[in-house]
Formats: C-alpha cells, sequence, structure tokens
C-alpha cells in the first residue's frame, strides 16, 4: 500500500463536514481511500484484509457506529474492480464464514472528500493499532 486517505464518499453535499456526514443528511459513508501500487499487491488482496476487518453482515453501522453514514461498501473505480469485488463478496456469502446474509454493497466510486486532518492516520494518533 502506498497511502490511505480516511473521507466521505456517495453523497449528495459537496465538501461535506464530518459534522454533517455524522448528521446522516448528506447520504455519504465514511470510507477510506486506498492508494497501492498493483505491481506489489493485488486487489483481492485488499479485498480480504476488507472482509477480515469489519463485519459484512451489518447493514447500516459498524459496531457502535450506526447509521448510513456507516454502511457497509466498496467503492469500486473500474469495472475490474467491480468484477473482482462482487466476486469476493459471493465467495464470503457462499464460504460459511459468516453466519448471517452480507449486506455489503458494491458501489461506483463517486465524490471522494478527503477528511478533516484530524481524522487522518487516527490509529497513529490515538497510539491504537489497527487488527491487521
Amino acid at each position: 500500500m502506498l497511502s490511505t486517505e480516511v473521507g466521505y464518499i456517495g453523497g449528495s453535499v459537496p465538501n461535506a463536514t464530518y459534522e454533517q456526514v455524522c448528521s446522516g443528511s448528506t447520504g455519504h459513508a465514511e470510507a477510506v481511500h486506498v492508494t497501492y501500487d498493483p505491481a506489489k499487491v493485488q486487489y483481492e488482496q485488499l479485498l480480504d484484509i476488507f472482509w477480515e476487518n469489519h463485519d459484512p453482515t451489518q447493514e447500516n453501522g459498524q459496531g457502535v457506529n450506526l447509521g448510513s453514514q456507516y454502511r457497509s461498501a466498496i467503492f469500486f473505480y473500474t469495472e475490474e474492480q467491480q468484477k473482482a469485488a462482487e466476486f469476493s463478496k459471493a465467495s464470503l456469502a457462499i464460504s460459511g464464514r459468516v453466519k448471517k446474509p452480507v449486506t455489503t454493497g458494491v458501489v461506483k466510486a463517486e465524490g471522494f472528500i478527503r477528511a478533516e486532518e484530524y481524522h487522518q492516520q487516527h490509529y497513529e494518533k490515538q497510539g491504537l493499532f489497527p487488527r491487521r
């Protein structure tokens, strides 16, 4: 991976702020934009990491964070990414690894807004470590 950025995607309000997105009224989802080198990591590997690090059965939320702004989704940029995400989702659904239906959406990426600076690199700023 080259870099990550936290932000908001899929909403109708240009330049939405954290407070606006949290209200649930903008249509945005909180998201992480990943920039990677396909010569070093395959998209499918990123999908595997995605599935390992969140609950794909919780439709409008993650843990205690509830609302459509926390919905489970994979936002794709290319047709190849879309196909890979849909295949990966279907594979997870039939794998037996999850006991409930996989509700993660596979959605065209449009209108990513970089979140405010205080949201970037949250784990490092809080002295936390991601699960992976």
